[in-house]
């Protein structure tokens, strides 16, 4: 077929062309045609972070040469100059100018680009450089398949418009402008594909990186299920989708985890012993781990794809775009991520609610909340939870945690004020038909509004203090309070004395070759009180050697209030402390059960 169709009238007037070129080195080549250059002199962008990660990444670090060349003297190219680290202008020309990029691609997660022998993955915002001035025009892209025997059975996974294409998917695509363009997210490769319907729309789960073949037929049970909650949660009378074909994209790794949300499809990444494997035994809880993830990045679909802050419309990709709205937008789906679990009856009320227990009490473990509110961690998501560091336990609160649990307090509170008759799914489905289908986006304060038309007048003081002390403030959420306890019943968990122990010593640690590293040290512990810091590599505790395998043994024998002699080594040198073994200010942990 021809992979460069030649420029006609009804024809986009941008065209990108992608090569996996060089499978060995990791490197795509990527043509950008521009039929109609700013005679001013047109200057190009990288994207400089992806929707849906708060962070900037400079994707333009990894563009290795760029050159531009009139199409009408496609061997004399043209001078760039380059105005940014991520920014070219183009001189004055007439007619159509081609720039034509190598890039460099080995980063296997979700949020850039990777390439190698065995599959190609990338967003569109760290390959295509974006046309300033013509962002909002239809655009097209064409996948051309490697020239080498290492891919000669690969196929093409994406949501993006095809036009034509052949039987794997290698061809011409368009995409409506340069948003629609970066939220398909595009892999190559051999795939294990499973297929099923949820509400009476086609939904597909595309795998690379098993070893074994999955187990077809209890993902499709597991994922229609989940899908299908969701469906009726927004659209509860006509169970209508807002899409027509839905996909996960799933590399399947040694060792990670996460997730990128886009309105058609989501990238995942996760352990190979995570997905239902035949011939492969499966952990149940890493199994559910990773449904938790699908349904995660799959109720985002609605919110954050379609209900966006106002903040984001429209995305800047040159700079940080804040909003202080993050606890909503990820810790309310974290909260519905669980319970679309338990609702698809994939996990029963015990194990959803061990899954609560477990998320209350990390966050009332970490200091951390006691400084930053909801508010300022979803704003300075970009500077501090994207770049965690040894210090971010004691300064930051996790606007997915703390907002999960906001969201199930919230819940709550509508749950006991209207007696039952009203939920956080009306305040979701009433932001949908609001936000969600008119695609127009939640102002700072737009949840105010909403909740009044929702609740009434009546709830404003409830809402308002709320705000004030779980958005704004720092105060930690009285759940034991708001359960009903006819239904749900709230203890005090019981702690060994080797978890109050741990709890008591205040660190985070990491083995490194026989010894025990310190990661994190946490404001209020007996290591910060006797002077340790992160870094340090504990030797010994009141002689015993430490070691990462024996180091539960070690503080299980230890009795309360026995001085602890500390040797520990700082850059190499002996340091020894004496500290008290203290457990009064251990923070408080809880475990939920059925009544």
């Amino acid at each position: 077929m021809n992979m460069n169709p030649a420029i006609t009238q009804d024809y986009p007037a941008i065209e990108y062309t992608i090569w996996p070129a060089d499978l060995h080195g990791h490197r795509f080549h990527v043509k950008l045609r521009i039929q109609n250059p700013d005679p001013a002199g047109q200057v190009l962008q990288m994207a400089s972070w992806i929707p849906g990660s708060y962070l900037i990444r400079d994707f333009s670090k990894h563009i290795e040469t760029i050159a531009a060349y009139s199409s009408h003297k496609p061997q004399q190219s043209i001078a760039l100059e380059r105005i940014n680290n991520d920014q070219w202008r183009l001189p004055r020309v007439t007619g159509p100018v081609e720039i034509l990029t190598t890039i460099y691609a080995f980063d296997s997660s979700v949020r850039a680009a990777y390439l190698d022998t065995e599959r190609a993955f990338f967003n569109a915002t760290s390959l295509c450089l974006i046309v300033q001035g013509q962002e909002n025009i239809p655009c097209a892209l064409v996948l051309v398949p490697p020239k080498t025997a290492d891919a000669e059975f690969w196929s093409v996974q994406t949501t993006l418009r095809s036009v034509k294409i052949d039987r794997q998917g290698f061809g011409f695509y368009l995409a409506e402008n340069v948003d629609d363009l970066i939220d398909h997210p595009i892999a190559m490769g051999q795939f294990q594909v499973v297929e099923w319907k949820s509400q009476g729309i086609s939904h597909s789960m595309a795998i690379q990186g098993c070893v074994h073949p999955v187990q077809h037929k209890r993902l499709a049970e597991d994922l229609e299920a989940i899908c299908s909650s969701t469906i009726a949660l927004f659209e509860p009378k006509s169970k209508r989708a807002p899409f027509n074909r839905y996909l996960f994209l799933v590399n399947a790794v040694i060792s990670g985890y996460g997730g990128l949300e886009h309105r058609n499809s989501t990238a995942l990444l996760c352990r190979r012993d995570q997905i239902p494997q035949t011939e492969m035994a499966l952990e149940e809880k890493a199994y559910q781990e990773f449904l938790g993830l699908c349904s995660h990045e799959y109720f985002h679909a609605w919110l954050v794809k379609r209900i966006q802050p106002k903040a984001f419309q429209p995305y800047h990709l040159d700079r940080r775009n804040h909003t202080r709205l993050l606890w909503l937008f990820e810790g309310f789906t974290s909260y519905y991520d669980d319970l679309q679990l338990f609702r698809s009856k994939r996990i029963d009320l015990k194990t959803y609610l061990s899954i609560v227990t477990d998320h209350w009490n990390a966050i009332l473990r970490n200091p951390g909340r006691n400084k930053q509110s909801l508010a300022d961690s979803s704003f300075d998501a970009w500077t501090k939870y994207y770049q965690a560091d040894e210090n971010t336990p004691n300064s930051v609160v996790s606007y997915y945690g703390k907002g999960a649990l906001l969201a199930l307090g919230l819940d709550l509170q509508i749950r006991n004020f209207t007696k039952g008759r009203k939920s956080l799914d009306d305040l979701m489905r009433l932001i949908w038909q609001e936000h969600g289908l008119t695609m127009n986006g939640i102002e700072e304060h737009g949840l105010d509004s909403l909740i009044s038309d929702l609740l009434g007048m009546g709830f404003q003081k409830i809402w308002s203090e709320f705000k004030t002390r779980y958005i704004f403030g720092t105060a930690d959420l009285p759940l034991e309070k708001w359960f009903n306890p006819r239904f749900i019943k709230v203890d005090s968990k019981l702690l060994t004395k080797l978890e109050m122990v741990k709890l008591s010593f205040g660190v985070r640690y990491t083995d490194e070759k026989g010894w025990l590293k310190l990661t994190h040290v946490l404001d209020g512990g007996l290591a910060q009180a006797a002077g340790l810091a992160p870094g340090d590599l504990i030797a010994s505790i009141n002689g015993q050697r430490v070691t990462g395998s024996r180091w539960d043994k070690l503080l299980g024998s230890l009795t309360m209030n026995q001085d602890l002699i500390i040797c520990f080594y700082r850059q190499d040198l002996e340091h020894e402390r004496m500290a008290p073994l203290n457990i009064h200010q251990t923070p408080k942990q809880y475990q939920l059960s059925t009544v």
